[in-house]
This record gives C-alpha cells, structure tokens and sequence, in this order.
C-alpha cells in the first residue's frame, strides 16, 4: 500500500512540473528546457549528498564519553549536526534540581566540557539542540559511551549516564580459548533460567540467581546438561517498558502489545552498559523507579561471567547493532538523526529490520563506536564472543573492521551472526570469517513451519531438500557442494531451535498432528509430557544435529521439548492465554520461564542430549573430521534412510538414521564387531551392546556404532 502511494505521489509531481512548465515557459524564456528543469528538481538530493560526504569526512580518535583524567572529569560527545549542547548534571536522579554546562565544539564535530574534580558517580546527560527544534521540549539524552546507566521504569525509559569507576578484581580469570568447531552453544535468557521457582534460586531471574550454588537451575543446570558456551539473549541497556496497551506515544498507538514489554532485549538503548533489569527480583521491579542507579550491574554481570569461566564454560553475548530502541526518547535519534542513522528522501527513519530504526553504520564514527563497544566488552567484561542480531544489517566494511580488531585480543574470539536483514547472506559472512546461522539445516531438518512445511525428521522433504542436500549438511553445508553456504564448516551454526519462532517441542507437537494451536490448553503437564511418536521426532532431530560438521546451538528447553504455552497471567488481556505460542518476545511471565518439572517429565529426551553432548565432546570425529573422512552409504528403496561412515585417526564410527515414519531398515554392517553407543532409546559414550554383520533401525530412530 505504501508503494502504491509512493508512486501514486511520484506521478502527480510529474504531471504538475508538466504544467508548470507550459504555464510558466514564457516566463522563464524560450531558452529553458524541459530537461533543465528537471535538473532542478532533485537540487535537495544533491544537497543531501554533498551534505553525506561532509558528514563522513568528518572523523576524530578523541576519547569519548565521560572519563577522568589528572583530577579532571571529561565528558564529550559526538554530534556534528547540532547547533549546541548541554551537559546536564544530577546529584540524584530522583531530583528536579540539575546544573547545566555549555559544552564546546571541535572542528569534527566533537562537543566537550571539563569539570574539575573526579566526578564518579555523577548522574548526567545531554540536551542537544539543533536547527528547528527550538519549540520542542529538549530531552535529556543517554551518553552513546555511558559504562553504566540508571533508567526509570516505565514506558518512555527516561535514562541517566553514570560516570562509572570500573574497579573489578578479576584473578587470573581470562577468556576461554576454544576452536569453533567444538562449540557447542546454549541459548539462553539471563532472568528465564531461574525465574521459575523450580529452579530454586533465591533472587529469581537475576544476575546473582543465575550463579547461585546448589539450585537446580542456572549455571548448576547448564553444568550438567555437558554444553561448553552459552549465549545469552541481549543484556545490554534496553528499553524493558514498552508503549500502554492501546495508549500512544508520539506516533505510535500500541494495539499490539498487551503485555507492554519487551523481554528479550532486542531494543538496545546503550552499548556500552549491561542491563540493570536483571539485578532484581520481578517482585522488586516496581513500575517509575530508578534502577541501577549505583552501578550495581557491571559488578553483577562481571560475576556472572566470572563463574561461568570458573566452571570452562564460554560466555558469548547476543548484540544488536542494526537498530536502536524503537520508542524510546533520549537517544541517537535526539543526538543526530541525519548522522546515525539511514534515512529516505524525505528525512524519514527506514525500517529493515521491522523495529522502525536502522543505524547507519557505515558512518565512519558509528563503525567507531560499534568496533570500541566489541573490544570494551572483550576487556572489561571477558566476553568470549558475539552473535550480532540481524548482521545483513551491518555494512561489510564495518563487519572486517569487528572481526580484524576483535581478533587482535583473543585469536579465539567467537564472532557469528543472523545473516539476515535486507537478504540471506551466509556465504558473504564465511567470506569474511564470521559464522553465520544455518536457516538452510533447520528448514531441510524439521521443517519451515509445522502446518504445511514438514522437513526430513517427517518423512518430507521440504522446499528443494533432497538425499544430496541432507548429505551436504552432515559435511558442514560446504560451498563446494550444491546450494551450500559456508566456506569453512566452522562458519556453520547448526541449529533446529532458537528463541524466535516454535520451540522443537511445539513444531514437532503440532506437525505431527496431536496439538492445534488454537485450541487452549487445559492440562500443561499432560500436555508437555510427550508422546511415543514424538519423543522419537526428537531424538531423530537432535542425533541428526550433533553429528553434523560445525558449530552446534541449542535453545534453553530443547533438550526436553519444552512448551511455550501462553500463561493464564491475571494482569494481562489476552485472548490467545493458554495456546501455543511462537512469538514470546514480550512476556515476562511463565510462558518463557524455564520450569524444571517440566524437565523431569521429559527425562528420557533430557538425558539423550546429554549423552549426546558427551558423545560429540568426546569424539573428535564428529567435529574435525575432514570432508573425504565422511562417507556415504548407498541405501536402497528408502529416500528418508542416511548412513554414514568416519574414519579419523584411530575411531571408525557408523551412523544409520531412518527417518521413514513406517518401515524399518536393514542395515548391513562392514566386517567386524561394533560397540551401540547411541540407539532408539539411549545415547552417550558407554557400549549398549555388541553387533556385528546386521542391524535393524526401526522407524524415526537413528544408531551411532563405533568399531571395537
């Protein structure tokens, strides 16, 4: 409809510059053409380009935010498109007293002042003021470069900058070196993995309950399950409140989000500074109060990390540099719009990445920014690694910069992304040594959606996967095979579940017809609780996974099929509570807690990941195998059946895996005895039983042999 418009509009110009033209020639004179005077007509667009250039040629290595220095406390800003700027100071943020300081400008675009006296714990912000803003209320705006950051809890997230002493006792602590190829990631969210009681933590969903000792969720949790990195969902500064259900702000009339909140964190509002949210219990999260204001978050996040490495356990952050916090005020958007970020012809913010935004990261001081952000949480957090939200997003040059300083600090750094936004573009990420989603595995694996786009583990063979195709993905979906992405297996994340779209659990409760999502659920255990056929979908799902080449990610709760059924939450009118779910973005309740029962009801899914997990730790062949030492078993009168040998340094191991939802296979073994680590019902490192000559794979089931 807005293109309709937009060219509806371009065709009425034209016809009026026709006219114009024939009323007004004699006027102008004979001598003007039609030509020149379309010349004129986009003068604003060569402004416009004129103006691009200037704004990119401007560039300064200063230091930037506010830091202190020989008794002297700086605050600088980057904002060359303002006319002037104002440090505005708060002894407390709860005051309505404040001082005001004029700042200076550089020839870069650069805005200063210096206080005397160092300054720590000073609440501050900025009022930028430009050019035709001068009837409109000047907001208080966040420091870009802010290491900590107090916010007021309600739906505009009005935020003060804290010049923040960043005094930590690290140890020896330092970042877990590890090869890509054995990753092997947890998705998760900080507050969800012990928000439950169930979990048994004392601070639920916190910093703090997350490492606590002897509970059965968190760190302990994650522990026993055998991953050796986790990815927590974003945990920088972000804009938690969002609009009052059907209320507005500015232009925006929120009809859908009854919940008014974002919970994953994909609306960053700073940087350089975690999230104060996840210091406190939900019970503590009060609406309009400052939180955060002591900075009690960096130390909080610090041990986080700390006690995760304690335990040989990476810690990779989930980052989004595409786009800011949409509904905020206070933010790039008040400090230089025209500079951060990427706007249409008529001055107005594009949207690419569905959040109303996109930061125009090409911009020769945003790259700055986003490259310093990376290496601040490097060394000041010990952060192992990044998976950078919407990467398509982010320009290419912008991307070889993170990458080649990233690396500089720690060879081993982890740098991967959702190579989406404006187009699906793995290959161009691996060309550059990022990893990158593999959309093309969990598609051909399980399948698109669950009504009409079944994949492989159903017996169906979804878009144009075939045998070939399931192939490529055990060998790392290589550019040297038909269709494949990566140019190094490593580049490869593996994945069937991650926090978007339908858990495992669901797509598989409901592609198998026994679940309709929307229908309410009455009974959440029996309805968790899985049933034969589906507990065998996924198995058949998570063995194809863990033997395939590359980076391998699973999702908090796939590892026992976990259901992300709406709560029946007392405070919310929701007419959808108690269905199935696919888009949990906005609840802060039980619909993405994590619930620990739930697990024991799944134990025996539970415990086939974790024997898979020890299965993969400890054979190397399933992670460094070459491309030649995987070899194909021709397999007759079964489209659906894979088997596969690997042979490297001193294991010979066979996979067979049947995913013809009737039939059984036979399987004719090589010549000799071999060891069933993993079969229908069990896996993991210690011998079911000996086999030799033949072996029967019933339906939607897999083995793993290894060679005695």
């Amino acid at each position: 409809m807005l293109n309709k418009m937009k060219l509806k509009y371009s065709i009425i110009k034209k016809v009026i510059l026709m006219i114009l033209f024939s009323l007004f020639t004699n006027v102008w004179g004979d001598d003007i053409t039609l030509s020149e005077l379309k010349l004129r007509e986009p003068l604003d667009k060569k402004i416009k380009i004129k103006e691009d250039k200037h704004l990119d040629s401007l560039f300064s290595q200063k230091q930037l935010g506010s830091f202190v220095k020989d008794n002297k406390t700086y605050f600088r800003l980057f904002a060359p498109n303002a006319i002037s700027v104002k440090l505005v100071t708060f002894q407390n943020p709860e005051d309505t007293e404040n001082k005001n300081f004029d700042m200076q400008r550089d020839a870069d675009g650069v805005w200063e002042v210096i206080l005397d006296g160092e300054k720590y714990g000073l609440f501050y912000g900025y009022k930028v003021f430009h050019s035709g803003n001068g009837h409109e209320p000047i907001p208080i705006c966040v420091d870009p470069y802010a290491k900590a950051i107090t916010s007021f809890t309600t739906f505009c997230n009005p935020r003060l900058s804290i010049v923040y002493r960043g005094d930590y006792n690290w140890g020896d602590d330092i970042w877990i070196k590890r090869n890509w190829l054995d990753l092997i990631i947890y998705e998760m969210h900080i507050k969800d993995m012990t928000a439950h009681p169930s979990s048994g933590a004392n601070e639920l969903g916190t910093y703090k309950g997350l490492i606590e000792k002897e509970i059965r969720g968190g760190l302990n949790y994650i522990k026993s399950l055998g991953v050796n990195t986790v990815e927590i969902l974003p945990a920088q500064e972000f804009g938690y409140y969002e609009i009052p259900y059907l209320d507005s702000l500015k232009d925006f009339f929120n009809t859908w989000n009854p919940y008014e909140r974002n919970h994953w964190g994909y609306m960053t509002a700073a940087f350089f500074a975690p999230t104060a949210y996840y210091c406190y219990p939900k019970s503590e999260l009060q609406e309009k109060i400052w939180i955060g204001k002591y900075g009690e978050q960096v130390h909080q996040f610090k041990d986080m990390v700390k006690a995760f490495h304690r335990e040989g356990i990476a810690v990779v952050m989930d980052v989004v540099y595409n786009h800011l916090s949409q509904y905020e005020i206070g933010n790039l958007k008040q400090i230089d719009k025209e500079y951060y970020f990427r706007l249409d012809e008529n001055g107005n913010l594009i949207a690419q990445s569905g959040c109303g935004n996109d930061l125009k990261t090409e911009r020769p001081m945003l790259r700055r920014l986003i490259v310093e952000s990376i290496i601040y949480w490097m060394t000041a957090y010990h952060i192992d690694g990044f998976r950078f939200d919407l990467g398509k997003l982010i320009d290419w040059e912008t991307i070889e910069e993170i990458i080649k300083e990233a690396t500089k600090i720690n060879p081993n750094v982890i740098i991967v992304c959702e190579p989406w936004g404006g187009g699906y573009d793995p290959t161009g990420f691996s060309e550059r040594g990022w990893g990158a989603w593999n959309d093309q595995i969990r598609n051909g694996i399980k399948g698109e959606n669950p009504n009409n786009g079944l994949g492989w583990i159903f017996g169906k063979w979804y878009g144009n996967n075939n045998i070939d195709r399931i192939r490529s993905y055990i060998r790392g979906t290589l550019t040297k095979d038909s269709l494949g992405l990566f140019l190094q297996a490593e580049h490869s994340v593996n994945y069937l579940e991650s926090h978007d779209g339908y858990t495992l659990g669901d797509f598989i409760r409901i592609g198998n017809g026994e679940v309709d999502e929307k229908v309410k659920i009455t009974d959440i255990d029996k309805h968790t609780k899985l049933t034969p056929k589906q507990l065998k979908l996924n198995k058949l799902a998570a063995l194809f996974l863990f033997v395939s080449k590359g980076i391998i990610m699973i999702h908090e709760g796939q590892e026992f099929a976990r259901s992300k059924v709406l709560a029946d939450d007392p405070n919310v009118s929701d007419p959808d509570k108690m269905k199935i779910d696919h888009n949990t973005y906005n609840k802060d309740n039980e619909t993405n807690y994590i619930n620990f029962e739930h697990m024991d009801i799944n134990i025996e899914l539970w415990n086939y990941y974790q024997g898979l997990i020890k299965l993969r730790n400890t054979f190397e062949a399933f992670r460094h195998c070459e491309y030649d030492d995987i070899e194909f078993f021709e397999i007759q009168g079964n489209e659906f059946a894979l088997a596969f040998s690997l042979n490297y340094k001193n294991d010979s191991l066979i996979v067979v895996m049947n995913a013809n939802q009737i039939d059984k296979l036979e399987f004719d073994l090589p010549a000799g005895i071999w060891n069933i680590l993993v079969n229908e019902d069990k896996a993991g490192i210690i011998p079911l039983e000996e086999i030799e000559n033949q072996i029967l794979i019933p339906n939607i089931s897999g083995v793993v042999l290894k060679k005695k």
